[in-house]
This record gives structure tokens, sequence and C-alpha cells, in this order.
């Protein structure tokens, strides 16, 4: 059994580099651990299940229109985590069903069993009741990652469990203390902020989420405050014990004491890559199990690549696809471009979505930046779909008006976002936005009373002073013009001042 390539792992990653090769009329075989776990970590504990849980969350609280409808929804205590699981059966099975379509009509071999390398070209196989080798010219691997689960934390999957376990509790507790203000603990700790649970997350950092925008940062806590979630930053955690049945202290380094009835602990996350015997291939993965790799994704083996959350940050499902793509391109000498910009997207409640610069990024280069600001509450989509406290923020250079970031909090956020990827893919401005016409009423709307907003800013830079009495008294008056009625030339000298 020998192929052009071998991927071991099904998630997003692994599924792409496999039908990319494949596609390229190569011979490809895909190995996951069992039948029932293709999709990998994405499909069966992560990204999918968490996303879907999220939407019955607000629909059946009623989330998005609680200020209209209130008590016709359904009380929030009638619900069961048998509900909120019931959709994410369908959507699993479905998805499960689409990948493995996708390999069989693109004839990619797959394999169930647990693989480690033998050398670094060839694979063992183990399914529990025998092995069988698989040869490969070259080797990708796609395992992801598992949550990090220290010795001293006592992990039951009932009342002190990881994001993994969290699926399968059989009940919505009534606390919740989240250890860990990472992407994950946020998601899972809003989400049930919104199912009425009392939420604490802890965290050892200042601030949450340090690659978002802070301004939008600090609109999330304000929501989670909203649901009454309670937020301890820099805190760290010395000791996790439960006190008795339904009761779980958490001990801080402060000397404080957070007691809930259940403990979610989210802090960080490490590869599956301990059981490939990486060493009989030559590769050496640091403290966390990730492997390092070049911009290519080729590891110090140069035909054995990695792709996906096992080589680090930005651990994104919408990542580690383009990086399985490129990844066989290059192994396989196509050309293929750079994907640029990369959206981040977090499921919060309200998401949160981002492409390029932040402010603190763009304070820190010295760049000349201004911005322009849509509140959802001035768009009449956002009273629509109950959303009146959202943001879409564009940052753009002031004298360009090249679009450099897009940042955006509320409804549809991880969606919108992707038009101002479009327009900074191809070097636009924020024109651009002043320019087009959106349907009317969509979110879209907000990129032009965004970009008007931030244009209407630049007026001031392009105000001319002028003597209204002939010199005589020396009095002046500030005369502007706003840079969407006409054509500006914008100054290069430091802006004058606006009275």
């Amino acid at each position: 059994m020998r192929y052009d390539l071998a991927v071991i792992g099904s998630g997003p990653g692994g599924q792409k580099a496999a039908i990319a090769a494949a596609k390229l009329g190569k011979r490809v075989a895909i190995v996951e651990r069992r039948k029932e776990l293709v999709g990998g970590v994405c499909l069966h504990t992560g990204t999918i299940p968490s996303k879907t849980m999220r939407e019955a969350i607000l629909h059946l609280t009623g989330f998005r229109q609680r200020e209209v409808y209130g008590d016709q929804y359904r009380h929030r205590a009638s619900i069961t985590m048998d509900a909120l699981r019931q959709k994410l059966e369908q959507v699993s099975r479905n998805e499960w069903e689409v990948i493995q379509d996708q390999f069989d009509r693109n004839g990619v071999d797959t394999y169930f069993g647990e693989a480690s390398f033998l050398s670094p070209n060839k694979l063992e196989l183990d399914d529990g009741e025998a092995t069988q080798v698989v040869e490969a010219d070259h080797v990708l691997i796609a395992t992801g990652t598992r949550p990090a689960r220290p010795d001293h934390i006592p992990f039951d999957g009932r009342n002190v469990f990881d994001s993994d376990e969290f699926l399968d509790l059989d009940r919505i507790p009534r606390s919740m203390v989240v250890v860990g203000g990472g992407v994950i603990g946020i998601e899972y700790g809003l989400m049930f902020a919104t199912l009425g649970v009392r939420v604490t997350v802890i965290d050892g950092r200042d601030r949450l989420l340090d690659f978002c925008d802070r301004e939008i940062v600090d609109s999330l806590v304000y929501h989670g405050r909203s649901l009454g979630v309670a937020f301890r930053l820099g805190e760290a955690v010395s000791e996790v014990r439960k006190v008795r049945e339904g009761v779980v202290a958490v001990e801080l380094e402060s000397g404080k004491r957070i007691l809930g009835e259940t403990v979610l602990f989210s802090v960080g996350r490490q590869g599956d890559s301990d059981r490939l015997k990486l060493g009989a291939a030559g590769l050496d993965p640091d403290n966390r199990g990730r492997l390092k790799c070049s911009e290519a994704f080729q590891t110090e083996v140069p035909h054995i690549y990695a792709v996906g959350d096992v080589v680090g940050f930005p651990a994104l499902a919408s990542a580690s696809m383009e990086q399985g793509r490129q990844a066989v391109c290059h192994m396989f000498g196509v050309p293929c471009p750079p994907s640029g910009e990369i959206p981040y997207g977090l499921f919060t409640v309200p998401e949160i979505s981002l492409i390029g610069k932040t402010e603190q990024q763009l304070t820190a280069d010295h760049a000349p930046y201004e911005m322009g600001i849509a509140r959802f509450s001035e768009i009449a989509r956002g009273h629509i779909t109950g959303d009146k406290t959202g943001m879409l923020k564009l940052l753009f250079h002031r004298e360009t008006l090249q679009l450099l970031g897009v940042h955006a909090i509320g409804e549809a956020a991880t969606e919108i976002v992707h038009i101002g990827q479009a327009v900074m893919s191809f070097g636009g401005t924020i024109e651009y936005f002043r320019d087009a016409v959106f349907n009317y009423p969509t979110m879209a709307e907000c990129y032009k009373v965004a970009a008007l907003d931030g244009l209407n800013k630049l007026a001031a830079y392009n105000c001319e002073s002028h003597d209204e009495s002939g010199g005589e008294t020396g009095g002046e008056q500030q005369v502007c013009v706003p840079p969407e009625l006409g054509a500006v030339d914008l100054p290069t000298a430091e802006p004058v001042a606006v009275g």
C-alpha cells in the first residue's frame, strides 16, 4: 500500500489536503482513529457542536427578540441539555456524511486505527484487532489538539470537566466557574449565562482576548456583565477541589475562594501527537505537542508536513482548511499564492469578528489612521433582528483611505466581516463603501454608514481657514468640505485645529 500522500487526521486541514491532492491526480490515503470520528475535533467536540449549541440556546431562549416578545418564549428553566443536543445530532450526522461522500467521490482511501511512525515514510495503523502498514512519499500530520488536563485538577466529567466533556453534561447547572478566559472559555461561559446560569470567569491576564480590538472586547465584557457574568481577571488558580456533592471550590493565589456547582477548566490545549511516535520520523514536538513548520507548513523532515491546530496559532478551522491546501500545493510543486489576511470569528454572545489591524497595532506602528463606526441601533436590520447594541468599526489610512481593519460585534458579525475582507484583499479604500449600493434593510448597510462616518471625520482635516473680516480683525472661520460631496485633496501636513 504505497501512496503519494498519507494524511493523519480527518479534521478540516486533513480533509482539504486529501481532496486537493486527489484532484491533482495523486493517490491519497487518510487515517482516522475510528470511522465515527471522521471530521475530527471540529465536527465532534469543537467548532460544529459549540456553534450548533449556541444557536439552539439563542433560539430556545428567544434571546434575539427578548425585548419584544418577553415571556412568550419558553422559560429558560425548562430548557434541558437533551433539547440543546437535539439539533447537534442532526447537524453532525449531516456533516459526517458530506465528508465521507467527498472522500468517496475523489477516490481518497480511508483507514481507521491509531497511526504511528515506523520510519519517515512508513505508518503503522492499529485498529485494536490487527495492524497494517502504509507507505507514502509524503505525509501530512493534521491530528489537531485536545484540552490540557493538569494532573492536579480533579476532572470527573460531571462537576469538573474540560471543553470536550462539556457536551456530555446530563443537566444544565445552576452555576459555573470557567477557569481560563480564552476563546473557548468565553464562548461557553456566555452561552450558559444566556440560559440563566451564574457564571464566573477567571483568567490570569488583566485583559481578555488581547488579539481583538480593545473597544470590541470592552463591549463584550459589558454584555457579559449584563447577563450576570462575573470576571475575575489577573487571578491565578492554585487549587480546584470538591467540597461536597454539587459544590466545587476554586482557590485563587490571592486568597479568594470561588464556589460553584460546576467548573469548566479551559486553560489551553495541547497537540494530539504523543501517540504518533514522532521520534521514528525524525520529528521533535515542543512541550505542548506542537510541531514547528515553515511558512509552507513543511517540518524539518522535508517530505513531512503539518497543518491545523497541531502547528499552533491561529488554530481556526477556516485557517486549517487553507493550510491543508497550501501544504499540498507546496509538496507537489503547484503555485499557490498566500491567503493574505485571515478573518477571526468568535461565537460569543454577542459574536465578534475581525480582520486586519487593530487600533492598538496601528498606534504602535505610528500609522496615521482614522475610524468610521456604524452602530446597529441606527441600522433598520439591527432593530429587525433584535440587536441594537452591536457595532461595526472600520479603520483606514488617513491619507490614502486604504482599508486597514474591520472589527464587528453583534448579530451576523462573523458574516458581514467578509465584505471588508474582500475589499482589503484588493487594496480597496473606504470610498468603495461610500459609493456602493447595499440591499436594504441588511446588516451590510453598516459599511456605508461607517464609511460616511469616517469620511465626515476627515472633513476636519480638510478645513480651510479664511479671514471673514478682510484681515482687519483677524477673525477666522473654519470652512469644511465633506469628502463624500466630491474629490478632496488630502493634506500631507499636520491637520489644522478645529474649533
